[in-house]
């Protein structure tokens, strides 16, 4: 195979992490087994306009059964859930922590993740910040960084080949309707 089709067959060759980092952050058993797991999930700068990613995002996995918690400091409701100013205000433990903010933000959202009890932390698609993804790690929860939350459950559960994306999951099931 020739080096150019070997880098268009490559998952992995749109991230700006390294070989050890995507290890690290972005470890496939551990992100399978925490979405086979999962029943909440808080979604931290989840807009109200159903045209941003982070609304669509957050559409997708209310439809796929994950209870959803917006966390935005002006909305009341999102998606028909009721939102949170921010993570400290959520009066329960959520599963994960999804993160729609700009990296020096992550910090702090990490903070309020682990005074949660949350079990894991995930910065979305470019937003990468190691000194909070360690933090958390150190706190005990799992981190994933630079990765969408939508494509990873969506990957594993063999239903985004049917969009035409090279998911590098075979699989001759067909999506439940």
């Amino acid at each position: 195979m020739s080096q150019v089709a070997e880098l268009a067959c490559s998952i992995s060759l749109n991230t700006k992490l390294t070989p050890e980092q995507r290890d690290k952050y972005q470890n496939s058993k551990a992100i399978q087994q925490l979405l086979q797991s999962a029943k909440t999930i808080a979604i931290v700068g989840l807009s109200t306009e159903s045209t941003k990613a982070s609304n669509m995002v957050a559409s997708y996995l209310k439809d796929e059964g994950f209870q959803i918690i917006p966390i935005h400091p002006k909305a009341n409701e999102i998606l028909g859930e009721k939102a949170y100013a921010s993570l400290d205000d959520v009066p329960f433990a959520v599963d994960v922590v999804d993160i729609f903010r700009p990296p020096h933000e992550v910090d702090g959202i990490v903070d309020q993740a682990i005074r949660n009890g949350a079990k894991a932390v995930w910065q979305q698609l470019r937003i990468i910040n190691f000194d909070a993804a360690d933090k958390a790690i150190e706190a005990g929860l799992i981190a994933v960084v630079d990765k969408c939350i939508k494509m990873e459950h969506g990957r594993y559960g063999g239903v985004l080949h049917w969009a035409g994306m090279n998911t590098e999951v075979i699989s001759a099931r067909r999506p439940k309707r």
